[in-house]
């Protein structure tokens, strides 16, 4: 029996899939508890988690269940799929580390919980959006992981149109929640990769 490389990126993308949805199923049934004080549901907003979802899941999910992309496949290469499982990998861990930072003051969208407190240690205190550092190491994985060219890179160009239009917007509402204490933590840590951005 050949070794199907695609099928096993197929495979492993599902899993990743269902183990992230693991990862935030208990955080966001704990978070929908907790009532929210600050909710920003503008149009951008909107705009911009579509275009995530449908770059980091609904794309690759046509192309793993349907045949409607196969005209942009490419040969499949067992190293560019296990750096592709790899960087999965480290995205879930990202995750993992991110919800249990912020427990019940987690939100999928631009939202404060009430009694909202600003975490700056473990995972936060290099970085202030450790979140979008497991969705970029996503679109990463994803894109080394799928032997398509629409499939493969759809995460980078999605979730990349929700992280530029919204990193400004939090971060001025975390400056106009917390004030100096987040303009000082802004000074001393990076926005999404240690040292570097």
């Amino acid at each position: 029996m050949i070794f199907d490389l695609e099928l096993t990126a197929k495979i492993i993308w599902v899993l990743f899939i269902i183990t992230w949805g693991v990862i935030r199923y208990k955080p966001n049934v704990k978070s929908r508890k907790v009532a929210k004080s600050v909710v920003s549901r503008t149009f951008k907003e909107r705009f911009s988690m579509i275009a995530s979802s449908l770059g980091l899941g609904y794309v690759p999910a046509v192309w793993i269940f349907t045949d409607y992309l196969d005209g942009f496949d490419y040969n499949q290469s067992i190293i560019l799929m296990i750096i592709g499982a790899g960087f999965l990998l480290i995205s879930l861990r990202l995750f993992r580390l991110t919800h249990k930072a912020l427990g019940k003051m987690w939100s999928h969208s631009l939202d404060l919980r009430e009694g909202h407190k600003l975490v700056t240690t473990g995972i936060y205190e290099t970085v202030r959006h450790p979140m979008y550092t497991a969705f970029w190491v996503w679109a990463i994985g994803a894109a080394f992981l799928l032997p398509n060219w629409v499939a493969g890179f759809s995460g980078l160009v999605g979730f990349g149109t929700l992280f530029f239009l919204r990193v400004g917007q939090e971060e001025e509402m975390m400056k106009a929640e917390f004030g100096e204490e987040y303009e000082a933590y802004m000074q001393r840590t990076k926005k999404v990769f240690p040292k570097v951005y």
